[in-house]
C-alpha cells in the first residue's frame, strides 16, 4: 500500500510561483498580513513566515527597504531587524517550545539565498531529532501544521 504526504498549501505556492512579479519581501511589506503570513510589523522591519519552511515556526524578518547589501542597512533598520529576531525567538518559545534555533543570513545565491536583492535574517526553531529520514530520502519536509495556523499562533504569542 502507497502512503501519501499532503502538503496542501505547497501546490497553491508552486502554481503562484510562476504568476509572482516584484520582490516577496516588498510585496509582503505592503500586503496583507494574513495572505503574506506576516507576523509582526516595526517601524523599519516587519516578520513573515517561510513559505518552505525548514520547520513550523520558520521566521523571517527584513527591513521594509528594498535593499541587498547588509551592510547598506542604517544603524536603527539593522537594529529593529536585530530587536525583533530577539522577539520572535519569545515568542517561538511560547507558541512551540524549541530546544533551539538557528538564525542566519543567507547573502548571495552561492550562500543559499533565494532572494538576493532584499536582505533578510531566518529564525529557525529546532528539536533534537527534527531532521529526520523524510528530507534525506525522499527531498520531502513533514510539517504538522498549516502555514495560516502558524501564523495565527505566532502573532498572538508575540510580545512587545
Amino acid at each position: 500500500m502507497t502512503k501519501q504526504l499532503w502538503a496542501p498549501w505547497r501546490l497553491e505556492y508552486i502554481e503562484s510561483a510562476d504568476e509572482q512579479t516584484g520582490c516577496v519581501f516588498c510585496l509582503a511589506a505592503d500586503g496583507d498580513d494574513e495572505e503574506r503570513l506576516v507576523v509582526r510589523r516595526g517601524e523599519r522591519a516587519f516578520v513573515l513566515l517561510n513559505k518552505f519552511p525548514y520547520s513550523s515556526g520558520h521566521l523571517m524578518v527584513a527591513p521594509y527597504r528594498h535593499v541587498g547589501d547588509l551592510a547598506a542597512l542604517d544603524d536603527a533598520e539593522a537594529l529593529e531587524v536585530h530587536r525583533l529576531a530577539t522577539h520572535a525567538l519569545s515568542a517561538l518559545a511560547e507558541t512551540y517550545a524549541p530546544e533551539g534555533y538557528n538564525l542566519g543570513w543567507n547573502l548571495g545565491r552561492a550562500a543559499g539565498a533565494g532572494v538576493v536583492d532584499h536582505v533578510h535574517v531566518h529564525v529557525v526553531p529546532r528539536w533534537s531529532g527534527d531532521t529526520n529520514f523524510m528530507p534525506v530520502l525522499a527531498d520531502v519536509k513533514v510539517l504538522p501544521e498549516h502555514l495560516a495556523e502558524t501564523r495565527r499562533r505566532l502573532a498572538a504569542a508575540w510580545r512587545e
